[in-house]
């Protein structure tokens, strides 16, 4: 009897689902047998319901330069990634290796003695080119050193299904949102199948965010800091995660116009007069926080804010300066940085990648630009990248002449193949490649949020899976290793 799997192309791939023989790998079994009991129409009144549960809440996303609107209802899949408990140990811990390295190559750059650079882990002159370093950082101080409190880590899984980092996001990164609402619309749309899962919960991450960022409070802030959300307001692409963090959390979202600062002390504009701010979760890019240090055509921001981190009397969540951790340049020495700072082997490895201002290198590249993949360093949400297998011979031709112009503000990596994930397509089932991001929080200690954003590219045979570049996601269940674990 033919069922909605039936003839499923696993292309060559390493697939989530299936192994190479075709057999259901063994932490899928249950999800497989109940989804082989559906039809097409049950599958699409599911598909309706996960709608009308995403309009309702306001669940939207941004894709600038798309006709048919600035604004559209988040893509989510309505077949999960599953992840066995054994598998994410290893993920968990590749991830919290990798986030406490970053923050003590950080913290070590911005107010300790920059040792790793002095000692030329990495080197000097990359550091100080980097997109992201701020020099007006310097001497602010992080409490915990947890410079990088909220870091997105992306994977990929290869061909032989490693699991490797395919760079790090380390300033604002996004999506933990559609982690948290996925979950709560997957135990509506299969109720049944989730609960048939021994399914870790992602819904406390609101409560250990806000636990966090009272954690890095100044001194001064007693036993109860108050902690804001700061948005660059309504018309930013990712003002529905900045609403949705601050309801979670139960503290105020606030624009640069509702804080003021004083006597290097920040206070947020309310019915009740002016009220002390402790901590800032910021969700404005590094140039817009400060018009007086940075941009001063920024409206964004808060005039004053570093000088009152400065002054120990704020703590800005994430850092100022981050962004020199996760250059795409950077990236490629994450894993002597681990091995630096932490005297251990990295859990996660790096793709292959080459670094352009090597003549070697780019030799090397240059020659196999057709084979490759290049990335300029200091873009992110899939701009600018260039899929050499994809590419046609006048876009290569025009990347050639912009490495050679500027070397150092691209690298070029091996293509992965990526793995691939059963997606419902137009009412049938096809595999689309997929990654994934776990998110971090490094409070007093670093901790992973069981799972992260599966994100799939929706488009056959495509390796984007950027939600700005029209990818979608899926809810990801990693499985306890009690069978009394479940929940959502």
């Amino acid at each position: 009897m033919s069922d909605l799997l039936t003839g499923y192309d696993r292309g060559g791939l390493f697939d989530e689902v299936f192994a190479s023989d075709g057999v259901v790998r063994p932490h899928y079994l249950e999800l497989v047998r109940r989804v082989r009991d559906l039809t097409a129409g049950d599958l699409e009144h599911r598909e309706q319901i996960r709608d009308a549960i995403f309009r309702t809440q306001g669940i939207t996303f941004t894709v600038y330069g798309d006709d048919d609107g600035v604004e559209r209802t988040f893509p989510l899949d309505l077949l999960p990634r599953i992840i066995p408990a054994e598998e994410w140990d290893v993920i968990e811990r590749g991830v919290v290796q990798r986030v406490t390295a970053l923050n003590r190559f950080l913290d070590d750059l911005y107010v300790g003695e920059q040792a790793a650079v002095h000692e030329g882990v990495v080197p000097r002159w990359l550091v100080h080119t980097a997109e992201g370093f701020r020099r007006e950082a310097f001497g602010i101080p992080m409490p915990h050193g947890a410079r990088c409190l909220v870091s997105g880590v992306d994977l990929v899984r290869d061909a032989q299904g490693t699991y490797r980092v395919l760079e790090d996001n380390l300033r604002n990164p996004s999506g933990i949102s559609y982690v948290l609402e996925n979950r709560a619309a997957m135990t509506r749309v299969l109720p049944r199948a989730f609960a048939a899962q021994r399914v870790r919960p992602v819904d406390h991450y609101g409560p250990m965010l806000l636990r966090a960022l009272r954690s890095v409070a100044p001194p001064a802030a007693g036993d109860q800091p108050v902690a804001v959300v700061l948005t660059p307001g309504a018309y930013n692409a990712a003002y529905f995660e900045h609403a949705f963090l601050a309801r979670q959390m139960g503290i105020e979202l606030v624009e640069g116009r509702d804080l003021v600062v004083d006597e290097h002390v920040v206070s947020m504009r309310t019915t009740a007069g002016l009220q002390r701010v402790d901590v800032i979760y910021r969700r404005i890019d590094d140039d817009f926080l400060d018009p007086v240090v940075f941009r001063p055509d920024s409206l964004l921001g808060v005039p004053g804010l570093l000088s009152a981190a400065r002054a120990g009397n704020v703590t800005i969540v994430n850092a100022v300066g981050n962004g020199v951790a996760d250059d795409k340049a950077v990236y490629a020495f994450v894993p002597d940085l681990i091995r630096y700072y932490l005297g251990e082997e990295p859990v996660l490895p790096n793709v292959t990648t080459y670094l352009l201002w090597d003549p070697e290198q780019r030799a090397e590249v240059l020659d196999r630009l057709d084979e490759l993949v290049v990335k300029p360093v200091a873009a992110s949400g899939g701009y600018g990248l260039v899929i050499g297998p994809h590419a046609e011979d006048g876009e290569l031709a025009a990347l050639r002449t912009r490495i050679e112009a500027d070397p150092r503000g691209f690298i070029a990596q091996e293509v992965v193949a990526l793995s691939r994930h059963p997606t419902l397509v137009n009412g049938h089932i096809e595999g689309r490649h997929v990654d994934l991001r776990p998110f971090a929080i490094a409070g007093e200690r670093v901790e992973v949020i069981p799972g992260g954003l599966t994100r799939v590219a929706l488009r056959r045979g495509s390796l984007v899976v950027n939600s700005s570049q029209g990818g979608g996601s899926k809810d990801t269940w990693v499985l306890g290793a009690d069978p009394a674990v479940n929940g959502g």
